[in-house]
């Protein structure tokens, strides 16, 4: 490996500095107050959501690195990412994603038991989780969404198969496209997320815990 010189490293860094100042809002000359967002979504339950006797493992959610970033992410054309200047998430993306999920179950009411993996619960059932997105898109209009897509598996803990899988897009499109009513659409967006998850993994757990073979007596031991 050739060694580095000191121009190319005067380079990488001048190409370093570039790509942090890349940001949809403002410029060297339009720099803002750095500003930190922290959503707070809160979710209360559907009445029609089963009732279920069973507890569940939640897996900290996996990401790219591009996706799990503190710095608010902005999509102005497809194919283009960029972020918001002077401003950042008070908690990284999956946190958040996570956090939702899991607050969303346990306030319900519907479950025995849930908890993040790790915690010390015997679960029977793990719920998986890939956050893909986590931007502001403009898909083409004047003013940008709060996007999240997320991908879920339901896994029977004790077969340790696959009961079910599904992928959910949440598309909040926002008020304005200053920094702060995009920072706030995403309250909405992660409340919508954290709903639907939530319904889902009740509703398809009941009913895989109802058609499932009850274990047999040397499985228990």
């Amino acid at each position: 490996m050739k060694p580095i010189t000191a121009s190319a490293r005067l380079a990488i860094v001048a190409a370093a500095l570039a790509l942090g100042a890349c940001s949809i809002l403002g410029g060297a000359g339009e720099r803002e107050r750095a500003a930190i967002y922290s959503p707070d979504p809160r979710v209360a339950a559907d009445p029609a959501w089963p009732h279920v006797d069973w507890q569940l493992a939640i897996n900290a959610p996996s990401a790219a690195r591009t996706v799990d970033t503190f710095r608010i992410a902005v999509r102005p054309s497809p194919g283009e990412l960029q972020v918001y200047s002077g401003a950042s998430w008070a908690r990284s993306p999956t946190d958040m994603v996570e956090e939702v999920v899991l607050r969303t179950l346990e306030d319900s009411g519907h479950i025995a038991g849930v908890a993040r993996r790790g915690s010390g619960v015997a679960p029977d059932y793990r719920l998986l989780l890939d956050l893909r997105r986590f931007e502001a898109d403009y898909a083409g209009r004047a003013t940008p969404a709060a996007t999240i897509e997320l991908h879920a598996k339901l896994l029977h803990a004790r077969s340790q198969g696959i009961v079910a899988s599904r992928t959910f897009t949440v598309s909040e499109l926002a008020a304005g496209t200053d920094v702060s009513t995009v920072a706030a659409t995403f309250t909405t967006a992660l409340e919508t997320l954290g709903r639907d998850v939530a319904g889902w993994t009740l509703a398809t757990g009941a009913e895989h815990a109802r058609t499932a073979p009850a274990p047999s007596t040397a499985s228990r031991r």
